[in-house]
């Protein structure tokens, strides 16, 4: 299969947010010599917008606490779904990249990443396909979460007939939790289905997913049963990978997860795999809230001096001022997600006033009282004081909760540098 460089491919001009493309194709990653300046209206709000110097703070400091617990990091793609950004999470050091799906992990691999844990069933006879299809490359390698012996048996079916061997974790899950095995018989049984399909499928590893969990004592006490099978299984013979994986972490507990893992790691009894995804570009709402918490807990964080930053915003047009105290802008549920709180306005630029004078977006401070309290599908309702210093024109930048919900609903994302002039354009692929 032809490996694609996604960093080669070209602007869409048809795509939301952009600027004026030429009649000749320009690539994404050569969208700076198109000279556009976000401030300048040179391209077309409402607008995604990631911030170049936000983005690498993010990926360097995951990657050095990681590092610092000497325990592997494999961020979820799901939350962005652009090579361009696995790239760069790859080259800052990641040891390869989480997905979801068979067509997520194929679009992984047309974008040259190498090593995909899909952190999910492998389920039904196309999909099968499609990943024994990427298995064809021995230079790539793939693993798959397996909870049930139906699965297993499916699988072993299908890859017994390819000639190929799939490397396999088994999950562990929780009472009323999503996928997962509940309890030791059910775990047993699993692992006794892939000793009989050993020609085909391979045991690597133990993997969970603790996000489901609420409370910090429920998540170490499920991290420590996760780490007592896993022993148990190396001391019955039972993995066909050295060292055995042992992944866990979404983006609300991996610093105990580090915790609880790395000494597995550091006497090399295991290959520790984290797999936090929003940290990229952080949010101003649920993860806000979680690196906070995280802050609180972890001495290893707190001693990183600046934590995650946000680095995801949407630029958008008031559009009108029907009545006093309130304001229309130009986007709405197509474009921003809403499920984990609206967004929350953060800048302020008027190009009538500012652009002349070289003026930076004013940050706009909670206590103005400027909040989003409805949205339709391309409209927010932007509640604001009487006498608000307001009016249809201004540009406005909002920060957003949940970063996975609002990459999804733009194909090209703009990257600008801190003088808002457009770098790169980012391709996502959902």
């Amino acid at each position: 299969m032809k490996v694609t460089n996604y960093q080669g491919a070209t602007i869409d001009p048809n795509s939301k947010g952009l600027g004026n493309v030429p009649g000749t194709s320009v690539q994404l990653a050569d969208a700076a010599r198109l000279e556009w300046n976000l401030l300048n209206e040179d391209v077309s709000l409402p607008a995604a917008v990631l911030y170049s110097d936000r983005v690498e703070h993010n990926l360097k400091w995951m990657q050095d606490f990681v590092t610092r617990y000497g325990v592997k990091l494999a961020p979820h793609g799901k939350t962005t779904m652009a090579p361009q950004l696995f790239r760069r999470q790859i080259d800052t050091g990641a040891w390869g990249i989480t997905l979801a799906t068979a067509h997520q992990t194929r679009i992984a691999y047309r974008g040259g990443i190498t090593r995909v844990l899909m952190a999910n069933q492998l389920v039904g006879r196309h999909n099968m396909m499609m990943i024994g299809e990427l298995l064809s490359d021995p230079d790539f390698e793939f693993f798959c979460l397996v909870d049930s012996v139906q699965g297993v048996e499916q699988l072993g079916e299908f890859f017994r007939a390819s000639g190929r061997k799939l490397q396999v974790l088994l999950e562990l899950g929780v009472p009323g939790g999503r996928t997962g095995v509940r309890d030791a018989q059910t775990r047993d049984a699993v692992v006794e289905a892939i000793r009989r399909y050993r020609d085909s499928i391979k045991l690597a590893g133990v993997e969970l997913y603790e996000g489901i969990l609420k409370e910090e004592s429920e998540v170490r006490a499920f991290l420590r049963e996760a780490l007592d099978v896993t022993k148990e299984l190396i001391a019955a013979g039972r993995f066909a990978r050295a060292p055995a994986l042992l992944s866990g972490a979404g983006s609300a507990w991996y610093d105990v997860v580090a915790e609880e893992f790395a000494g597995a790691s550091k006497a090399d009894v295991v290959e520790v795999v984290l797999r936090p995804g929003c940290y990229v570009t952080h949010d101003v709402g649920v993860y806000k809230e979680a690196q906070s918490q995280i802050l609180t807990r972890n001495p290893v964080a707190r001693e990183m001096g600046v934590a995650l930053l946000p680095a995801l915003q949407l630029w958008a047009y008031v559009q009108s001022i029907p009545e006093p105290g309130r304001a229309i802008i130009g986007f709405g549920k197509r474009d921003a997600a809403y499920d984990a709180g609206f967004p929350e306005p953060s800048r302020h630029y008027r190009p009538s006033r500012d652009c002349a004078s070289g003026a930076a977006p004013r940050e706009i401070a909670a206590s103005e009282g400027w909040q989003i309290f409805q949205m339709m599908d391309q409209h927010a309702y932007l509640q604001i004081p009487a006498d608000a210093d307001i009016e249809v024109g201004d540009m406005i930048a909002f920060d957003i909760s949940h970063p996975c919900l609002t990459f999804d609903k733009w194909r090209q994302v703009l990257m600008v540098d801190p003088s808002y002039q457009v770098t790169e354009v980012i391709g996502t692929y959902f």
